[in-house]
């Protein structure tokens, strides 16, 4: 038990702060823990968690993804588009996630195959691909998508949880069997902790970039069928500022900014901590502005305890 701790340290330390998050607004506010409340904290969660999850692929590797939010509205409006079209459901969903993983493999060839910096790169896809999602749709949301569409990933299993947070769960375990288990989830952590050290020991650099993008892309591809099938539409003007509830759900989870090391399970966490202080803030009357500065401070501490722990452990193993 103790060496599970040791290893999960940073994650259990996530999961008390989530704990007393949880005690604090109740207290403060009785109505926090109402089902309408716990509802909306599961929603955001499972948009920030599948956004995360794909970011912590991506962050693991040494990179970062700015595209993120922009690809959300243009696989949504893609997804809503095909959808009206009668496209058959398991074609549907394939066919998103298809362009989903070659949207993230783009962004990976730039970074990996050009050696553009990641931040120059992904900013630059994530104009291009908005700029896209507003040229095929004329500016307009795509409305109407048929009940049958929406039902996939929206359908209720119990009053407060639809079949979109099994899918959370579902993408979460997946993603930590590739990441632990395979030699592409060995080579993400070997490239993020050491590019030049992974590349001299035999690992396709390049090609291991452009799969962990694509890979990271399709948590944000399912985030926009979960958006689709929740709000029946797809909107070229969402997702404004998501990528940074991506960054900050693996943050919070422990993933370490510089690179090689971070898990999912710590993501996991995250995105429900994320989520649940972003409803609390809203419960307790605090103007939505505010959040930005919460996010941005939340994002600075997380960062700074993952260094501090960092040096810790570096100390021991001195010692």
């Amino acid at each position: 038990m103790s060496a599970i701790y040791k290893k999960y340290r940073r994650e259990w330390s996530t999961l008390v702060a989530l704990l007393i998050t949880f005690v604090l607004f109740s207290a403060l506010e009785p109505s926090y823990l109402s089902a309408t409340n716990v509802a909306t904290i599961i929603t955001q969660a499972v948009t920030y968690g599948l956004m995360g999850i794909g970011m912590t692929c991506v962050i693991i590797s040494g990179g970062i993804d700015l595209s993120v939010g922009s690809s959300l509205a243009l696989l949504a409006c893609i997804g809503a588009q095909l959808a009206k079209m009668g496209l058959p459901i398991p074609i549907w969903i394939l066919a998103c996630l298809a362009l989903g993983f070659l949207m993230g493999v783009l962004n990976g060839v730039l970074v990996g195959k050009m050696k553009l910096q990641p931040f120059i790169a992904t900013m630059g896809t994530m104009q291009v691909y908005r700029g896209v999602a507003y040229v095929i749709t004329g500016g307009f949301p795509v409305l109407n998508v048929p009940r049958n569409y929406r039902n996939v990933f929206n359908f209720k299993i119990t009053s407060v949880m639809t079949f979109a947070v099994v899918i959370f769960f579902l993408f979460a375990v997946i993603i930590t069997f590739v990441l632990k288990k395979t030699k592409i989830g060995a080579y993400t952590y070997a490239v993020g902790g050491n590019e030049d050290a992974a590349r001299l020991s035999g690992v396709r650099v390049e090609r291991t970039k452009a799969l962990i993008y694509g890979i990271g892309m399709l948590g944000t591809t399912l985030a926009a069928l979960v958006m689709i099938g929740r709000l029946g539409t797809g909107d070229p003007s969402t997702g404004q500022g998501y990528e940074m509830d991506a960054i900050a759900a693996a943050a919070i989870g422990g993933t370490s900014m510089a690179g090689g090391r971070g898990n999912i399970f710590g993501t996991v966490i995250g995105a429900v901590l994320f989520s649940a202080l972003k409803v609390g803030l809203v419960v307790m009357g605090v103007d939505t502005f505010y959040q930005y500065i919460v996010t941005g401070v939340v994002i600075i501490i997380a960062a700074y305890i993952e260094i501090v722990q960092g040096n810790m452990l570096a100390k021991k193993k001195e010692k």
